[in-house]
């Protein structure tokens, strides 16, 4: 798993190497301002890391301590629930939802569950044929209508064809749209609602997915789906592409929200579950010279 994240992160340590060339094993704060801000962490956000460092010279406990404290929120506790587990994912077109659909289906299918997709973004006609080839390749079943079709009425069938057919999980696609419009927040409440009339509860887990290479100006996007219709975690995709990755600490940060998993691939396989000490460590190894045990 570590192997994973760390080399999602080749763009962003190429990025710090830019303004820090050299490791060392003590930097100043001057240096670590020019090296966060590198990596795409909010300049509002490296303000309060180095508001709580005192010392003069930075070592790298003193760093990793502050930058795990900025994902304190990152752990999720699965609610009870009563299966099936119902999620829906939710996010902008171009984040790589239908993508991240197919690869936590894949996840979901090799830990022996049974599986069925939602194609609940019916605004785009492509939306349903990538999921639908995504279904047939993964061979697990979906429920999917024609373009401009109720999404809601696709949510429901779903969730009503999982528990007559004793389903494990079921996972909903949503449509994408530009979060300012007003209709696309009507349609995910009515969903939502949809969802917990075909199965008291649901959806138990709503997901946004975020992409990556947009770095802090993603935070707005999430804010503005949590304020629509609540998000329970986060998944980023395309960690693997950007030189972005500190951006992760911004958007734990400013929404309070965990971090589900990151996308590190295009493959169905390439979805890690996100570990913030994996994550902070595999930065620091970029940054930080090793100290010498020798007396």
């Amino acid at each position: 798993m570590f192997g994973f994240i760390k080399k999602s992160l080749d763009k962003t340590v190429e990025a710090i190497k830019s303004v820090a060339p050299k490791k060392k094993i003590t930097f100043s704060k001057d240096e670590i301002e020019g090296i966060l801000l590198e990596a795409d962490v909010e300049y509002a956000l490296i303000e309060v890391i180095l508001g709580e460092i005192y010392q003069e010279k930075v070592t790298r406990e003193i760093l990793r301590s502050k930058l795990l404290a900025t994902l304190a929120y990152t752990s999720y506790k699965e609610p009870e629930f009563t299966s099936p587990f119902v999620e829906l994912i939710v996010g902008v077109n171009g984040a790589g939802k239908t993508t991240t659909i197919s690869k936590l289906a894949l996840r979901y299918k090799n830990e022996g569950k049974k599986v069925i997709l939602g194609a609940g973004d019916t605004f785009r006609a492509a939306a349903i044929e990538q999921l639908t080839l995504w279904s047939k390749k993964l061979d697990i079943p979906i429920v999917a209508s024609k373009q401009g079709h109720d999404s809601s009425a696709v949510a429901y069938d779903t969730i009503d064809s999982a528990k007559s057919k004793g389903f494990d999980n079921v996972i909903i696609d949503t449509a994408g749209r530009l979060h300012t419009q007003t209709n696309l927040a009507n349609e995910l409440k009515k969903i939502h609602r949809i969802c917990d009339k075909a199965h008291s509860g649901a959806p138990h887990r709503t997901i946004l997915v975020l992409d990556g290479t947009q770095g802090n100006s993603a935070i707005a996007q999430a804010k503005a789906f949590n304020e629509m219709i609540g998000v329970d975690g986060i998944i980023i995709t395309k960690l693997d592409g950007t030189a972005k990755g500190g951006s992760i600490f911004s958007i734990a940060y400013a929404l309070e929200l965990p971090i589900l998993f990151v996308g590190t691939g295009e493959q169905p396989e390439n979805l890690t579950p996100f570990d913030k000490y994996e994550f902070v460590d595999g930065l620091l190894d970029a940054i930080f010279e090793e100290e010498s045990t020798e007396s």
